[in-house]
């Protein structure tokens, strides 16, 4: 069964500056590559991703593209330093354009287009945040209709305050963020093999009318 994994990496850095995001992102490819799986990486940054809660925000948009890959891949992980303790302005922005696939559900059953699409996240940094960041990220995920298996997630930080990120630190010798990743990766990829052969049956339409009908407000 062939799948396949797409990072969207959501550093504040353009390329080609060293990304320590980047670095954590290979170590998991190299995992995602001994179970046969292929990967790509995504630098949002490099690209011009409009502000906005659409699909498309017109001329020079770059998400529609992003999101074709998307759309087309079989597991997501969203990977994003620590900034300000919290995700970083890149990956709030990621965030706020999948609102726009709510437009987009199918019409018969009403899923989206990340119905039966796994989803993770990774985050990476030198202070206090990564379990802030990963709890929005997943439910922001969810949400959006992507399946969160369980332990979706892995993450360095290094001593709170300034000091060596996950590059310069050698993170990826880290056990805790290591261990953490081989889950991740099997666990998103065991998930994606299921609904790829049993795919959600769920008519969400069919369900919103159940809903409406045991309901005193039409929202």
């Amino acid at each position: 069964m062939s799948l396949k994994a797409i990072f969207l990496n959501c550093t504040l850095k353009k390329s080609p500056e060293t990304s320590n995001t980047s670095a954590f992102i290979k170590q998991a490819e190299r995992i995602f590559t001994d179970l046969e799986v292929e990967t790509e990486e995504i630098r949002v940054i490099d690209h011009n991703i409009k502000f906005g809660n659409t699909s498309n925000e017109g001329e020079g948009d770059d998400w529609p593209q992003i999101l074709k890959k998307i759309k087309e891949s079989d597991i997501m992980i969203l990977a994003t330093p620590i900034w300000r303790g919290d995700r970083s302005a890149v990956a709030k922005l990621v965030a706020e354009r999948f609102d726009g696939i709510w437009s987009e559900a199918d019409e018969e059953t009403g899923q989206y287009p990340t119905f039966n699409k796994v989803g993770g996240v990774m985050v990476d940094g030198n202070e206090d945040g990564a379990k802030k960041a990963i709890s929005s990220i997943c439910f922001d995920l969810s949400e959006h209709g992507f399946t969160i298996p369980v332990n979706a997630f892995s993450y360095y930080v290094g001593k709170a305050g300034p000091g060596p990120a996950y590059i310069e630190a050698k993170g990826d010798r880290h056990f805790f963020t290591n261990r953490n990743l081989y889950h991740m990766v099997h666990n998103l990829v065991h998930v994606a093999k299921v609904l790829k052969e049993k795919p959600y049956q769920t008519n969400v339409n069919e369900l919103k009318k159940q809903a409406e009908k045991v309901s005193d407000t039409d929202k």
